[in-house]
């Protein structure tokens, strides 16, 4: 049986308000949030944005979201997790204060917003499972303690992973820094000497301090280096690259094995939004505002991960008439976390696609 996957159609420069109604209207037709009871903790997956970075899901979406689950009596909050480079985002008290600044208060979202601190034994939740990668999956403890979640994606682009949606949502963002760090394990990248110019962008940018030159090029610590591929975005010289065909193309499903493990408890439990607007290259991860590979699109509403995803990556490719996503990121297999998440019985890869 196919999935179905609710789709709004929205415009570039279709005001936020309009885009409200809308969205009301997704929740109000889909009924992807009915299975939320009353008194029921309710985790709202985030990502708060980089700072500097404009591609996030707006307050005042996320807002009616919270509006709809309290008038089920429920207890709505939202959450991310810290990540693995330095900057806003690296700690909770910085998290939080930049989550405020994109616009993330409760006033503003009607409900509470948490960053678990994951340094802290107490906050991780170790999941036993038997996986491709994954024996033990470890993620913060909120996401595991809340009755049900749902996941509030931007669709983009990403270096690592061909595309973002609802699977990456959940898979990296809800893991701790110590399952991120083993997602993107085996993938530290070298350096194409005749295309270094000696400009430092790669060293600017690295998290972990791992790149230096050596003498007149940039040269990469393999025994620093983090994964997090942040260099490969800020060379523009073709001076970075990594071994597809070792670590980096297992990143995908050791993130779908997260993913599996995040919504090990909650089985009917969950929905998921995918908003297809402003969808960018690369990851919202990054502090730039990057410009759009294609017109906005909407916003979809299901029930499946899976299929949510494979139809914010068919609508994408549609919109562009070629594989956009392939083509931007040519070593990466998009498809490749989807089939992995089918192959694990996360959802669908066939869907119904209703226009509301």
């Amino acid at each position: 049986m196919k999935s179905k996957v609710y789709l709004a159609r929205v415009v570039e420069l279709q005001s936020r308000e309009s885009v409200v109604l809308k969205l009301q209207e997704l929740i109000k037709t889909s009924r992807v949030l009915e299975f939320i009871g009353r008194d029921q903790s309710v985790v709202l997956k985030m990502h708060f944005g980089e700072e500097g970075n404009t591609g996030y899901v707006r307050s005042e979406y996320v807002r009616l979201i919270s509006q709809e689950i309290l008038a089920k009596k429920a207890k709505p909050f939202l959450c991310d997790t810290n990540t693995l480079y330095s900057g806003k985002r690296t700690n909770s008290k910085d998290h939080l204060a930049l989550a405020y600044e994109h616009g993330f208060n409760p006033e503003n979202v009607l409900a509470k917003v948490i960053i678990p601190d994951d340094t802290i034994k107490k906050n991780v939740q170790q999941i036993k499972q038997e996986t491709k990668y994954v024996k033990i999956a470890k993620i913060a403890k909120i996401f595991w303690d809340a009755d049900s979640i749902v996941g509030i994606a931007h669709f983009k682009g990403h270096i690592m992973t061909g595309f973002g949606g609802a699977l990456k949502n959940l898979g990296m963002g809800c893991a701790t820094r110590e399952g991120k760090l083993f997602q993107h394990s085996d993938i530290a990248p070298y350096v194409v000497t005749k295309n270094c110019t000696a400009c430092k962008a790669c060293i600017v940018v690295c998290p972990a301090q791992a790149i230096a030159l050596k003498p007149d090029k940039a040269f990469v610590d393999s025994a620093k280096c983090i994964g997090c591929a942040s260099c490969l975005a800020a060379c523009k010289f073709h001076a970075i690259d990594v071994k597809w065909d070792s670590g980096g193309d297992f990143i995908q499903e050791r993130m779908i094995d997260y993913t599996r493990a995040v919504l090990s408890n909650k089985k009917g439990k969950a929905a998921f939004f995918n908003f297809c607007l402003k969808i960018t290259q690369e990851c919202d991860c990054l502090a730039k505002d990057d410009p759009r590979i294609v017109p906005d699109i909407g916003i979809l509403a299901s029930s499946d991960p899976v299929a949510i995803d494979k139809a914010g990556f068919d609508l994408v490719n549609m919109s562009a008439g070629k594989d956009i996503l392939k083509e931007l990121h040519p070593e990466r297999d998009s498809a490749k976390q989807l089939n992995y998440a089918f192959e694990l019985g996360l959802g669908n890869l066939d869907y119904e696609l209703i226009e509301v």
